[in-house]
């Protein structure tokens, strides 16, 4: 099995250090000799084909996968939230006690509240899941997992369900609430335009590696039309081996 070193300190360089991992299911290596290394504060998104391994990676890193066979170094913080496409609220508590789910202390609930107040849900702390869009859901997970103050946020395709409109005020609140928190950000998603958009540096999986590696210098808000992110949106999709031209959207046909 791989090393892995939970409880990394503030003091470490970086907040995620893989060294040739290997993560198999039976006969099938997943990854395969795979290496990263994530900075504090660092925004990184992750692209790939279905069953390229993202979110084997991601569940390696969240320190959920016990069972599978595999091999090489892994370190991380303690402090890990996950935030996956599913909101994933316990319909039986309100808003604010799925926010402070397994907090303690007496200040559990003003830290659920500021947390509520981030999202632009103040006021609705004594709300039923059941009663907000999935917009508004989304939002809840992501207090939820803020309001812990993480060292290392892992986000699987968080807005993958949401309406496109929805998902532009959602990639927004996320960059302003990452701006404030500063957590380290590894985000899975299929969506070339969505990891341009949020992201300080872009990977590509494939076939258990990491094959491209690409920094986003772009000023926020990034503008679709440049030269600069069209080039950009060409790499990405050339390696995710989509052949087009880059107006045409066909990052769909990669997932």
């Amino acid at each position: 099995m791989a090393a892995d070193a939970r409880g990394l300190t503030e003091e470490d360089r970086a907040t995620v250090r893989i060294e040739n991992l290997v993560r198999s299911f039976g006969d099938r290596r997943v990854l395969d000799g795979l290496d990263l290394s994530i900075a504090p504060g660092e925004f990184v998104a992750l692209l790939g084909r279905s069953g390229s391994g993202k979110s084997t990676l991601l569940r390696a890193l969240a320190g959920l996968d016990h069972e599978v066979a595999g091999g090489g170094g892994l370190a991380a913080p303690d402090d890990v939230s996950v935030v996956f496409q599913d909101a994933r609220l316990l319909p039986w508590k309100r808003l604010l006690g799925n926010v402070v789910l397994g907090l303690t202390g007496p200040l559990a609930e003003e830290r659920g509240r500021a947390a509520l107040a981030e999202v632009g849900l103040a006021g609705r702390e004594r709300a039923w899941p059941v009663e907000l869009s999935g917009g508004e859901q989304q939002r809840v997970s992501l207090a939820r997992s803020l309001v812990r103050e993480p060292r290392l946020l892992l986000a699987d395709e968080p807005f993958g369900a949401l309406d496109a409109l929805t998902r532009i005020r959602m990639h927004a609140l996320l960059r302003r609430l990452c701006e404030r928190h500063r957590p380290a950000v590894l985000l899975v998603t299929h969506d070339v335009d969505e990891a341009i958009a949020l992201a300080d540096r872009v990977l590509v999986l494939d076939r258990g590696r990491i094959a491209a590696d690409l920094p986003v210098r772009l000023p926020a808000p990034r503008d679709h039309a440049g030269a600069e992110y069209t080039a950009l949106r060409a790499r990405l999709l050339d390696r995710l081996g989509v052949r087009g031209t880059p107006s045409t959207g066909p990052e769909e046909e990669a997932a």
